[in-house]
């Protein structure tokens, strides 16, 4: 394997310059999506020491999101600050299930969440995004492995974190067991774009970016099935097309005009 040390050597080689920038177009806004729909449970969680858990799980996922942006400017492909939120949801490449609001209502006004999404979300997530992580930080782009390392480091005590309230959840009440396993089927219907490459991902593969679709679906099952307590028989399904290819709903529209809004108030200010 050709391993490419820079920016500069990458702009080298146009099909590898397009593979690398869509695939950190995708780990970017994976993280900053979620991240986003884990910032508005803040003060919302169910207890004190979840809130400041969540919090600082949210907080790191958004750090990691910094990291992909910085490398994507790192490539000439714009701004970090402008990728992350000038950027409209047509252009955005996370996969569709990451963006689905967090329940009835807003942050501001009587926010009716379901903490049982919130869980089922950030677990599925959070275990493909382990695997995602082994496999680019042993890619072909060491500054994407370099971050890719670092993330890891945070992303075990996340992943170990949702995985313990799964557990908890599928073994406590009927009503509990019965409100997590609707979350479960749900996402089983919608998350399998997630695990998706797009329409660049045999280039990504071809360059040893990364492991394969098939590799990275195979792995999040067998993290996933052996937590679930009832596997859907279901295939899993992409019932809102594909983030990857640019499909998105009504609910990425609704985040975007939230989390650009203090930053199109003023876009020379420094924070």
């Amino acid at each position: 394997m050709t391993v490419i040390e820079t920016a500069e050597q990458a702009k080298q080689d146009a099909s590898y310059l397009k593979a690398i920038t869509e695939l950190l177009y995708q780990l970017a806004d994976d993280d900053f999506i979620i991240s986003f729909r884990g910032s508005e449970w803040l003060g919302l969680a169910p207890h004190i020491e979840e809130d400041v858990a969540f919090s600082s799980i949210t907080q790191n996922t958004m750090g990691h999101a910094v990291m992909y942006y910085g490398l994507l400017e790192e490539l000439g492909v714009g701004k970090a600050d402008a990728l992350a939120h000038e950027r409209g949801p047509e252009q955005r490449r996370n996969g569709i299930y990451l963006e689905k609001r967090n329940g009835e209502g807003s942050y501001l006004e009587e926010p009716y969440y379901d903490w049982a999404l919130a869980v089922v979300r950030n677990y599925f997530y959070e275990a493909l995004k382990k695997v995602k992580l082994e496999a680019v930080s042993d890619g072909s782009y060491k500054p994407l492995a370099n971050v890719a390392k670092k993330a890891l480091m945070e992303q075990t005590y996340h992943l170990a974190h949702w995985k313990m309230w799964m557990n908890q959840l599928q073994h406590a009440t009927d009503d509990a067991r019965e409100r997590i396993q609707q979350r479960v089927e749900e996402a089983w219907s919608e998350f399998e774009d997630v695990l998706e490459l797009g329409r660049f991902g045999p280039d990504m593969v071809m360059h040893k970016l990364i492991s394969s679709e098939e590799y990275l679906k195979e792995a999040w099952l067998k993290e996933v099935s052996v937590v679930l307590v009832n596997t859907p028989s279901t295939p899993l399904g992409k019932k809102y097309g594909s983030g990857r290819n640019g499909d998105h709903t009504t609910d990425l529209e609704q985040a975007s005009q939230i989390f650009a809004e203090v930053y199109n108030s003023d876009k020379s200010a420094v924070w």
